[in-house]
């Protein structure tokens, strides 16, 4: 019982509510390991803490021996998921696939040891199931059980379109578990309607039906939307260090219990005892633990010292001087007047931002030339060498 709680631990759903341990029961009397399936569409190359949720709850399968198959969705990733989405998701090319798949499965290693797991692309049967098979596992799904799902209700409702190709998706996902013969389908509450589409197409080809386990939906950097890539809100599990720290010092108080419980890997004791110290504690003081132990999974103790030490000197030190800055060439920069609009400038140092919030970054004092702030977006910056510039509260550039 103590290893079926481990695996329930964190996780908001799972379907039916005994599957697990009736699944863990019927492999044990069949003597063999459960086959557990995480399938993802490698739309974006990078892998993120919200993903970790997942990936560490699939790691507890696999040390105890059980089989994990990463699916990859090397076809449906060029139909588009639009799970969540009020439009339709613009589809891949093969080659934006296999890019990314590539760079998903290098990063996989972070968590789980994909040596040991199977790595499958559905592509590899989607790609030759004949049209008239199609059509026959079209009919085992009726349209109103498709507008059941969330999304697509509220698109019918609005009157936002809705393609058929995106209609067969989540049938084409619920598809590869009947080929993989799955028991266990992982995924984010997000994936629940796709997951248990799964379960009716095994039904449907008189197989067991997997059960579903889903892990909740880690909120992002503004402590409001999920974490994804999209939204600008993330830490990736390939984050330098420093990164890492400050990303994490940024999240807003209200997020540090579900980063506790979900991203860290303190003990089940530890995190007790880090949330009592929230009571009377303060919170930026939990948050360095927390940077902490995250850099210590994803790099080493050595490197979350010394970006902890990074961070004190970076932004707790008042003395702009004793900072580290990035250099930037003038050169580079393309000027030929010899000196650019603030808004400008800001743009081509820090190239992830948009127009729109440079210009409230300045409106609202939050780049400084020379430890002086500039709120007029169009004020001309001469490009002189050792000129230093800061933008918002962690980039800091200076001119060489």
């Amino acid at each position: 019982m103590e290893i079926v709680e481990k695996l329930k631990e964190n996780v908001e759903i799972i379907l039916p509510e005994n599957g697990l341990e009736v699944k863990l029961e019927q492999a044990s009397k069949e003597n063999r390991k459960l086959v557990i399936k995480l399938g993802f569409d490698p739309t974006a190359p990078d892998l993120h803490l919200g993903h970790a949720v997942v990936l560490k709850k699939l790691k507890q399968f696999q040390e105890l021996g059980h089989h994990i198959i990463i699916l990859v969705g090397s076809f449906t990733a060029r139909i588009g998921d639009p799970t969540g989405k009020n439009k339709s998701r613009k589809p891949l090319t093969v080659e934006e696939v296999k890019h990314n798949a590539e760079t998903y499965i290098r990063q996989l290693a972070k968590i789980i040891d994909v040596e040991k797991a199977e790595i499958v692309f559905n592509s590899d049967w989607l790609d030759h199931v004949p049209f008239s098979e199609v059509i026959q596992l079209l009919s085992k799904v009726t349209v109103a059980q498709l507008m059941h799902r969330n999304d697509f209700n509220k698109r019918f409702t609005e009157n936002t379109p809705i393609a058929m190709h995106e209609l067969v998706y989540p049938i084409l996902q619920g598809f590869d578990s009947v080929k993989i013969a799955s028991d266990i389908e992982m995924g984010g509450t997000d994936q629940l309607f796709n997951c248990t589409m799964g379960r009716q197409l095994q039904e449907v080809h008189e197989m067991s039906p997997q059960i579903v386990m889903c892990m909740p939906l880690l909120k992002g950097l503004d402590g409001k939307e999920k974490m994804s890539k999209s939204l600008n809100n993330t830490i990736g599990l390939t984050d330098e260090p420093n990164e890492m720290f400050g990303k994490t010092m940024s999240i807003p108080d209200s997020l540090l219990v579900e980063f506790i419980e979900l991203v860290t890997d303190f003990s089940v004791e530890e995190k007790a005892a880090l949330k009592q110290k929230l009571q009377h504690e303060n919170p930026m003081n939990i948050k360095k633990l927390v940077a902490k132990n995250i850099i210590s999974q994803y790099h080493s103790a050595e490197d979350a010292e010394k970006a902890e030490r990074f961070f004190a000197n970076q932004f707790q030190n008042k003395i702009l001087e004793e900072k580290s800055f990035s250099p930037m060439a003038i050169a580079d920069l393309k000027a030929g007047s010899g000196s650019l609009a603030l808004a400008d400038l800001c743009l081509l140092l820090k190239g992830d931002l948009t127009k729109s919030a440079v210009k409230r970054l300045i409106e609202s004092g939050a780049i400084q030339v020379n430890n002086e702030k500039i709120t007029a977006p169009f004020a001309e910056i001469k490009l002189v060498p050792k000129t230093k510039i800061k933008i918002g509260k962690r980039a800091f550039f200076e001119l060489k």
